[in-house]
């Protein structure tokens, strides 16, 4: 993501780290505005950017906390956060202070050593986000620079806050109008003076992407490049938006297109380029934006930019003609590598798709793809043409349905992975995963898209014809040079936290069943855990302060792909921060684990029918985004089957309706009749009986296609 600024015209140092040999980080600018974490950069004292520096390669040169003393870890201090919000983010660590964005941007300031809180400000989503409320994901990560912090919101602003105090320096809206459906979860992107930012929004409404620099110091609008071509009659913003439209069809403006840059980009102060990492279609199926084919040129692509006026240099596709929610919006890592006895400075990429790819950061030519688990969509890539050999049968064509590996959620989401230049080894958050595509029984001409309410995928809503293969996660280390697994450490559930590696022969992560743990980099030895008693769904990171290392991760789960142990209301959010010197108490022992308390409602009559609207509704209005598939929920809002608020019609109403509760962020859902509330009192009462009975019921899980 953002990599650390230079000021323009100073020199620029590249990172040769001769001593490591055929492996380096890929080079950084050493000249700093405020001579401060800048100058640290190498020495890893801070943590300034997501990914720590402009390699974004999400790794710590440390070395006090090793492979060799590691058992000694001990808890240096915890803070609990009384905000309910996700902790999806990653912190950032400056001059002794530690910063991180909870739920809605809300970003605290905390003495890195003691633990104290310092400020927080509080940018008032829910007052300003209307729908962009229901993706409900929250922030992603935050960056650092020249004593400032910098943060997007869901509503679409991006905020300067004083480093200091904490108070608001500028905001800029990034988007083109309040309700045209963007909205940003990732953090910001910072060199050279300049702020860049991405948006999301192509699963929810009719989005086309664009990343827009800014002035860091004052906010002003420097460049914006759109990752699609818009309506030909009304021109280009650029020759490569010129060239992309020669591979859409049909008339793919008026579904906006897609390609948002949500999460990864990096900068490399070697060629002075942004890359940039786009995301899937709007809406997903192909055949109904784009009905005669193409390559949908800038979908799904890695997209190299000119850092100072924007301008597109190269791109390579991962997925031509993108139908399936595959992107490339997951980690771009910089690095230099010894290859056929040359140093190449490279780009390691491993999108949804299951694919590791190598491409020289120059040219934009693939290098080495090969896949990091099971796929069955494609045979491999073609290493003279970059493309991918495709399974025909990918397509779902003419209504047949495909079981599809990996899934949506993909191989490695939006967790980061790192890359270790001391043991050579990229270490990933890999999953197996599948999902049943089918767009039998859609009207492809006729499609209709959802407008900020639920996923368009222009594919079938019935369930799949078997059930889907199991899933698997593992801590994956993979090498780069040679395209094969190191080794594997498995993990309990999908959806676990973001890795850190370090200098110290050590690999961070955290788990979705709440262990925070430490394994040997140069192998799948678990050599330290600590019971965080939250699930961990964000990425560690580690600095130093007063020259001794602390290693900090933020727990409390948010998820929605599986049951979740993890209570809306009773789990524990926490800042944890650990050190060889540690002498904090112990955590206090968790209230003991109480059976869910079902509401039963013997008085409400189940209409089947009914409660079958009432899972569309759930699904549509985009609900299991926070209270989960089949009413799990996975931590980020309260379990329906446990609140008396959906047994009175008067409340349900009040609440989703009226929106009683959208400042402690309960979305309003405005557009929905009194019968459509309705049948979602029938499809929770239903789902509720079942879950007290132990019997399964009609799932959200085949039609969110996440």
């Amino acid at each position: 993501m953002s990599r650390f600024l230079p000021k323009q015209g100073w020199p620029i140092l590249l990172a040769s780290l001769a001593a490591l040999g055929t492996l380096t980080s890929c080079g950084r600018s050493d000249g700093q505005i405020d001579n401060g974490p800048a100058a640290r950069e190498e020495n890893g004292a801070d943590w300034p950017l997501y990914g720590r520096t402009f390699s974004a390669n999400h790794y710590s040169p440390l070395r006090e906390i090793n492979s060799d003393n590691i058992k000694g870890l001990k808890l240096a201090w915890s803070l609990d956060l009384n905000e309910t919000g996700s902790l999806y983010t990653s912190p950032v660590a400056v001059n002794g202070t530690l910063y991180f964005a909870q739920g809605y941007s809300v970003i605290h300031a905390v003495d890195a050593a003691t633990g104290k809180l310092l400020w927080k400000y509080d940018p008032e989503v829910p007052k300003r986000a209307g729908k962009k409320m229901r993706t409900a994901w929250g922030s992603r990560g935050i960056a650092y620079w020249n004593g400032a912090i910098y943060a997007g919101t869901l509503d679409g602003r991006l905020i300067a806050v004083d480093a200091h105090s904490g108070k608001l320096l500028w905001s800029a809206i990034t988007t083109e109008a309040p309700d045209d459906g963007r909205y940003i979860t990732g953090a910001p992107w910072i060199f050279n003076g300049k702020v860049v930012i991405g948006h999301g929004g192509a699963d929810f409404d009719l989005v086309r992407g664009y990343v827009t620099a800014y002035d860091a110091s004052t906010g002003r609008k420097l460049w914006r490049f759109y990752t699609v071509p818009g309506d030909p009659q009304k021109g280009f913003e650029d020759p490569a938006l010129e060239r992309a439209a020669k591979t859409w069809t049909g008339e793919w403006w008026k579904y906006g297109g897609g390609g948002t840059v949500w999460n990864a980009m990096a900068y490399d102060p070697q060629y002075n380029r942004l890359y940039i990492g786009t995301g899937n279609g709007t809406p997903w199926n192909q055949k109904i934006r784009s009905p005669a084919g193409g390559d949908n040129l800038y979908l799904c692509s890695i997209v190299a930019l000119d850092a100072n006026t924007g301008k597109y240099i190269w791109h390579y596709q991962v997925n031509p003609g993108e139908t399936w929610d595959y992107n490339a919006a997951m980690d771009i890592e910089l690095a230099t590598l010894k290859i056929g006895g040359k140093d190449r400075p490279v780009l390691m990429h491993a999108p949804k798709n299951g694919f590791f790819y190598v491409i020289d950061r120059e040219t934009g030519k693939l290098i080495s793809a090969k896949n990091i688990v099971p796929v069955n969509w494609a045979k491999g890539i073609d290493i003279k043409t970059g493309r991918p050999i495709e399974n025909p049968a990918a397509r779902f064509p003419n209504g047949q349905g495909f079981m599809m590996s990996p899934s949506s959620a993909g191989a490695h989401n939006a967790q980061p992975m790192s890359f270790s230049p001391q043991t050579g080894l990229v270490y990933i958050p890999a999953q197996e995963n599948s999902l049943w595509y089918s767009d039998k029984g859609v009207d492809l001409k006729n499609w209709k898209p959802l407008r900020g309410t639920g996923y368009n995928t222009g594919l079938s809503q019935e369930p799949p014809p078997r059930p889907m293969p199991p899933t698997k996660s593992y801590l994956l280390a993979w090498n780069p040079l040679t395209q094969k697994a190191a080794w594997r450490a498995p993990l309990p559930a999908l959806w676990g936290g973001g890795i850190t590696s370090t200098a110290g022969n050590l690999v961070f992560i955290g788990t979705a069943e709440g262990k925070f743990e430490a394994h040997d980099a140069r192998n799948d030895k678990t050599l330290w855990s600590f019971n965080a008693q939250a699930g961990i769904s964000s990425q560690p990171i580690s600095y130093s302060v007063n020259g001794h290392q602390y290693v900090t991760v933020l727990a409390g789960y948010r998820g929605i792909v599986q049951a979740s142990p993890w209570d809306y209301r009773t789990q524990r959010r926490r800042v944890l921060t650990f050190s060889l010197d540690g002498k904090a108490p112990s955590l206090p022992d968790p209230e003991p684990s109480q059976p869910r308390q079902f509401v039963t409602d013997p008085g409400f009559t189940v209409d089947p029918a009914k409660a079958k609207a009432g899972l569309g509704v759930f699904i549509t209005a985009n609900c299991f985004n926070c209270h989960g598939l089949n009413l799990e929920a996975g931590g980020m809002a309260p379990d329906l089957r446990e609140s008396t608020v959906p047994t009175s019609r008067e409340a349900f109403t009040q609440i989703l309706h009226d929106g009683l509760l959208v400042e402690r962020g309960m979305p309003q859902f405005s557009e929905l009749s009194p019968q459509q509330i309705e049948a979602l009192q029938h499809y929770i009462r239903q789902t509720t009986r079942a879950a007290i009975a132990g019997k399964a019921t009609p799932s959200a899980g085949p039609q969110i296609r996440q």
